[in-house]
C-alpha cells in the first residue's frame, strides 16, 4: 500500500535548511495498523506531512510509492484522489462553508459519483449516528467554534466519508476525554474491517492502542527509526521512556 524508501525530509522555513527526517524507510500493507512513536521534534509530523505534500516541506531525497504509484511528485489534493487521508493535529475553521455540503463534494470526489444534497443525506446521516452525531452538526460551517472533542469527530466524519485506502493520524488522540478517544478509534477501526484501510497513528502516548490493536510499532529519533516490533514495544516505551532507544 505505501513504500518510503529512504526519505530525507528539509523544512524550506528553515534558515539553516536543517534535515529533520534522515533516511527513514518503512512499508504499509494493506489492512496494516502501524504507530510512530517519538518524543517532541524527533520527525514524526514532518514525516505525515511531507507524505501528503506540503510545499514547507522540501523531499531531498529517496521517494513515497503509494498502491504502486510514485507519489513523491504529486500535489495533496492528487495524493487525496489516490486514497490518502491526513487529519491534523490542529485542523482549521473554514467560515462560511456547510459541514454537509463539504462532506457531499468529500464524497463526490472520492467516489466519483455527483449525488444530490438529498441523496447523500442519509449516507452522512448513518456515518454521523456512528460517532454519536446530532444531525443539527451537518447545518454548521466547517469547525467554526468547535471544540477540541468535536474538530476530532469532524476528522473522523470526513475519513469515514472518504473512505480512504490509508488513513495517517497525526496525534489524533491529544487532548480527548475518553469518551472522543472512543469515537475516534470506533471509526479507525470500523474503516479497518469494512475496507481492509490501512492505518499510522502517530503519537506520543499508548492510551489510544488500548482501543486500536495495532500490527506494528515504530520508535522515531533525531529523524532516523530506531527500533520496530509489536504492541509490546509501546508498552516497553511507556515503562522506561525514549532514553533506552537512542541511536
Amino acid at each position: 500500500m505505501l513504500v518510503i524508501n529512504d526519505i530525507k525530509v528539509s523544512i524550506a522555513e528553515e534558515q539553516t535548511n536543517k534535515q529533520i527526517i534522515k533516511g527513514l524507510s518503512l512499508e504499509i500493507k494493506p489492512g496494516e495498523i502501524h504507530v510512530l512513536m517519538g518524543p517532541n521534534g524527533s520527525g514524526k509530523s514532518t514525516l505525515a506531512q511531507a507524505m501528503m505534500g506540503h510545499p514547507n516541506y522540501i523531499i531531498d531525497s529517496g521517494t513515497f510509492i503509494f498502491d504502486g504509484a510514485d507519489i513523491t511528485q504529486l500535489s495533496p489534493d492528487e495524493r487525496a484522489k489516490k486514497g490518502i487521508f491526513l487529519s491534523f493535529q490542529y485542523p482549521s475553521e473554514i467560515d462560511g462553508v456547510g459541514v454537509a455540503n463539504f462532506l457531499r463534494m468529500v464524497y463526490n470526489i472520492s467516489h466519483h459519483e455527483k449525488l444530490t444534497p438529498a441523496a447523500f443525506r442519509k449516507i452522512l446521516v448513518d456515518k454521523m449516528e456512528l460517532l454519536d452525531m446530532k444531525e443539527d452538526f451537518m447545518h454548521r460551517y466547517v469547525n467554526e467554534g468547535f471544540s477540541g472533542g468535536e474538530k476530532k469527530r469532524m476528522e473522523m466524519l470526513q475519513m469515514l466519508v472518504a473512505e480512504p485506502k490509508l488513513a495517517v493520524l497525526d496525534e489524533v488522540d491529544s487532548g480527548l476525554d475518553i469518551d472522543a478517544l472512543k469515537h475516534v478509534a470506533k471509526a479507525v477501526n470500523h474503516l479497518h474491517e469494512k475496507n481492509n484501510m490501512a492505518v499510522l497513528i502517530i503519537t506520543h502516548y499508548t492510551r489510544i492502542l488500548k482501543h486500536i490493536e495495532p500490527d506494528f510499532v515504530h520508535i522515531l529519533q533525531d529523524g532516523v527509526l530506531v527500533k520496530s516490533g509489536g504492541k509490546d514495544l509501546a508498552e516497553e516505551l511507556e515503562e522506561k521512556g525514549y532514553a533506552p532507544f537512542g541511536e
